[in-house]
């Protein structure tokens, strides 16, 4: 499976659910707190937050097209997530590290766009998972997104700064996110 806005991204699945799901990595599928990183700053290894290998799987095997949308190091995803064996439910990869960028830029989303041959039209049928209000959250309301914040770690602001943080939906738990899914699948059909 190729990655990260190549020419060989995959396409989306003509027969795949309507709505899109991004998600961020760290302390939304990686506990960022069990991180061990090697001399060059790569994460080499890390724990999954409970119940983050079944949502992924479970959108995955749903029909869902997920993608990875976090950022820092390319090889720091790639071993957290092999690890874990949650690499290939990918379609696309973007990570800040090779775009250049980091959320909430609006340069991030659009390389998740592309690699997955949407265009901004797509935004309303896009969900955008992550942990961070200021980043996730922000940058998923600026494009048209529709923002889930994971409120799961204290490591971050749980308080919106201004009105531009302010999730559409909040979940506890990654498992709470297949639910959530479902139904706005189904508000677009």
């Amino acid at each position: 499976m190729a990655r990260q806005l190549t020419n060989d991204s995959k396409a989306i699945d003509p027969n795949a659910k309507k709505l899109i799901v991004f998600l961020d990595c760290g302390d939304t599928i990686i506990d960022e707190g069990t991180e061990i990183r090697d001399d060059q700053d790569v994460v080499i290894k890390a724990d999954l937050i409970p119940g983050a290998d079944t949502m992924v799987r479970t959108l995955a095997e749903r029909g869902y097209t997920l993608a990875l949308v976090a950022d820092g190091r390319a090889q720091s995803f790639k071993n957290m997530l092999t690890d874990h064996g949650l690499y290939d439910y990918f379609t696309t990869m973007i990570y800040s590290e090779t775009i250049k960028a980091a959320k909430p830029s609006p340069r991030m989303f659009k390389a998740a766009l592309g690699a997955l041959e949407l265009t901004e039209q797509d935004c309303s049928r896009i969900v955008m998972v992550g942990n961070n209000l200021s980043r996730d959250v922000k940058g998923a309301n600026q494009m048209g997104i529709t923002s889930i914040f994971l409120s799961w770690t204290p490591r971050y602001p749980k308080v919106h700064g201004d009105e531009s943080e302010i999730p559409k939906y909040t979940i506890h738990n990654p498992v709470e996110l297949i639910d959530l899914v479902e139904r706005l699948n189904e508000q677009l059909a």
